[in-house]
């Protein structure tokens, strides 16, 4: 295999370029230019920028081009969610296929599959990823982690687990050490275990996504072109081989694929709020939507989830103190407060007050979608849930 990919690298500024031209043509409605599908393609090419921004100011360690990217992302931002927001009060729906054929869209998604896991094949982890499984390994002992280690914090909230199997940079932000061979040796297995979790989840996410086409949707071409566009997007390129980013996705779209199974879908949203922590605001949204009927099995699901990943913490914990460590994390407990802050608002230090009213306003959205829209149906809970993930990047 090393054979035929030697000398592969999937650059990023040539991926964003190809990308928002095959999203162009293949999404953008020609004989109907007023219209708000249009208006989505274009907001979504226009992420492109910041994000080139981000990866060139990191690579050159330019502030300047740091601060320009996340305002560039964060103004984008803050429209999608307004765009959301918007979405539940929509009417008209009409249906608009891509442009292209499903045999063809078909075609291009195995081929994007292709080429982005590829570029996790052909990249290892670096000596700093495998911090990870040496810290996996002395949690499976049940040995104390050392005084002063953050590698349960460096990554935000989440479970611990998760963030300590190492990702496959296929990203060149700035200069990686490369891991040394007589320290990878012993963990080779836990890059062999990134690799396969990563490329398996996104395989989750594009299935998932062609079944809620099928089952809720009854049109398979609708499923296809919502999971072309997903491998199109430069995000998915860039984090392809991050476990911590792939996962909790796959799980949630599977959580709105079994949406008519609320225990199910209870169980796989439980699972991604303990993976990240931040499904745990959908909670509201979701429990308004079953509220008529489902509410108790979704809530069964739900905490039963919990209740497992706590047990399994409790299990692979030396003692009480470190216990509670890393139950902090996986609530989020460590990311109440400022400090550490990263992205918009590193670079707006003297607007960091204003962050406690974003964080406000907020938690009112989120509490409101318990209430509102109503009634709730299944494209409102996807706008909704959307808006709701969204929303967590400010």
């Amino acid at each position: 295999m090393d054979q035929f990919l030697k000398g592969y690298d999937l650059n990023l500024t040539t991926w964003v370029y190809l990308s928002s031209l095959l999203t162009i043509a293949i999404y953008f409605k020609f004989n109907r230019l007023w219209s708000m599908r249009n208006l989505d393609m274009l907001a979504l090419v226009a992420m492109a920028p910041g994000l080139l921004l981000i990866d060139i100011g990191g690579k050159d360690h330019r502030d300047d081009l740091l601060n320009r990217g996340y305002i560039w992302l964060f103004v984008l931002s803050a429209w999608f969610l307004l765009r959301l927001l918007a979405d539940s009060r929509m009417v008209r729906r009409p249906l608009l296929e891509p442009n292209l054929t499903p045999g063809g869209l078909t075609f291009i998604g195995v081929a994007l599959l292709v080429f982005l896991f590829a570029n996790v094949v052909t990249k290892s982890p670096s000596k700093s990823d495998l911090e990870g499984p040496r810290m996996l390994d002395a949690m499976l002992h049940r040995e104390r982690a050392p005084d002063g280690d953050q590698a349960l914090t460096r990554h935000g909230p989440g479970f611990p687990f998760l963030f300590l199997i190492p990702s496959i940079t296929t990203k060149s932000i700035s200069k990686v050490t490369p891991a040394v061979p007589e320290e990878r040796g012993p963990y080779m297995v836990q890059a062999a275990t990134a690799r396969t979790m990563a490329i398996l989840s996104h395989i989750a996410v594009v299935l998932g996504m062609l079944m809620i086409g099928v089952w809720h949707f009854d049109n398979i071409r609708t499923g296809i072109a919502a999971a072309t566009l997903y491998l199109l997007l430069p995000y998915t390129a860039r984090w392809t081989g991050y476990v911590d980013h792939v996962v909790p996705a796959a799980l949630l779209v599977w959580a709105v694929a079994a949406y008519r199974r609320p225990m199910l879908s209870g169980m796989l949203l439980g699972l991604a709020t303990g993976a990240i922590y931040f499904p745990f605001f959908l909670l509201p949204l979701w429990l308004g939507f079953y509220w008529q009927r489902g509410l108790l099995r979704f809530s069964i699901g739900y905490v039963s989830m919990l209740v497992a990943l706590v047990a399994w913490l409790a299990f692979a914990s030396s003692n009480l103190d470190h216990f509670l460590a890393q139950l902090k994390m996986m609530f989020g407990w460590t990311s109440l407060s400022s400090p550490g802050v990263e992205g918009f608002w590193l670079f707006h230090v003297s607007s960091l007050p204003w962050r406690w009213p974003v964080l406000a306003a907020y938690a009112m959205m989120c509490a409101w979608f318990a209430l509102w829209p109503s009634p709730k149906n299944l494209g409102s809970l996807l706008s909704c849930s959307a808006a709701v993930m969204l929303g967590t990047q400010f």
